[in-house]
């Protein structure tokens, strides 16, 4: 039923939509018998992809899973290579966690290494996926293997190394700064404006602020800004948002304007009252201003 195998990319993601009955059956039904369902979910693979079928395996099989995916992390076809990264993610999105690489990600990281100079662009993105995964439970291990990378990495490793730190950098996590060069800021924030002190809920919050350099030679910096939305019980909870990365130079100073639209989504529930928005610096909160979100 699997057909030939599909060269053109596009066409290789609807017909996945079709072969995900078959990865399913095999990672529902499949576990008694090893040796055919891992041949299974590898023809799969080569057709579209079996990174949520081989989870169940990896759970029941670790150490006979993990010798397989080491042969196939040189297979000859990205659709493999991609697999043997993205089917040992420790919380791939929408399926079911792996506790044991939770835990204890080295099994993975032996895999990543072997991985992290992939000729595919589409086996790179989920390297570095995988390590983001890594760094919200073991940031520090995470770090020093990518400290060890950045060592005269290329282009594409160093794409890599910051898609993989994305979520240390929104935290401010001074050895993930390092390795792409950020130090602690020395600016000072000579103005900070909320232009909408009242932001109806459907609406924009408005904000400017100013950057003011503070030593004698160029720095790098990463520019972010953090809201302080307020929950049902009345805290708030920090959601750390991007703006931008640049050099500022000796004595210059940097002007920002940014809009927030206020507006229903699926992931956050809004609550009236009073929020905060701040300015975050390589890490560090420069200063900020509350604002009333009226519902």
């Amino acid at each position: 039923t699997l057909g030939p195998e599909e060269p053109n990319r596009d066409n290789k993601s609807i017909y996945g939509l079709q072969l995900m009955p078959v990865e399913h059956f095999v990672g529902t039904y499949g576990l008694d018998d090893f040796e055919s369902s891992m041949s299974a979910l590898y023809e799969i693979t080569r057709r579209s992809s079996s990174e949520f079928a081989i989870r169940p395996f990896l759970i029941r099989y670790e150490k006979e899973v993990l010798s397989q995916l080491t042969k196939w992390v040189v297979d000859p076809n990205e659709d493999v290579r991609r697999w043997v990264s993205e089917g040992t993610r420790p919380r791939l999105p929408w399926a079911m966690k792996l506790p044991s690489f939770v835990t204890d990600p080295k099994p993975t990281l032996k895999l990543l290494e072997m991985l992290k100079d992939d000729p595919s662009e589409y086996v790179r993105r989920s390297v570095a996926n995988h390590l983001n995964d890594i760094t919200k439970d073991n940031p520090d291990l995470a770090v020093d293997v990518l400290a060890r990378w950045a060592k005269g990495a290329s282009k594409e490793r160093m794409w890599i190394i910051r898609h993989a730190l994305r979520s240390l950098i929104k935290q401010g996590h001074p050895k993930a700064l390092a390795i792409l060069g950020f130090g602690p800021p020395k600016v000072k924030l000579v103005k900070f404006d909320v232009q909408t002190p009242v932001v109806k809920f459907g609406e924009a919050l408005l904000f400017q602020f100013e950057l003011e350099s503070d030593i004698k030679k160029p720095q790098n910096l990463v520019i972010d800004y953090v809201i302080h939305f307020k929950k049902a019980n009345g805290s708030t909870s920090p959601k750390v948002f991007k703006l931008n990365t640049r050099t500022l130079d000796c004595g210059d100073c940097l002007v920002v304007d940014r809009k927030h639209a206020i507006r229903p989504i699926s992931t956050r529930k809004y609550y009236g009252g009073t929020h905060r928005v701040e300015v975050q610096v390589n890490g560090q909160i420069l200063g900020g201003k509350e604002f009333e979100l009226e519902m």
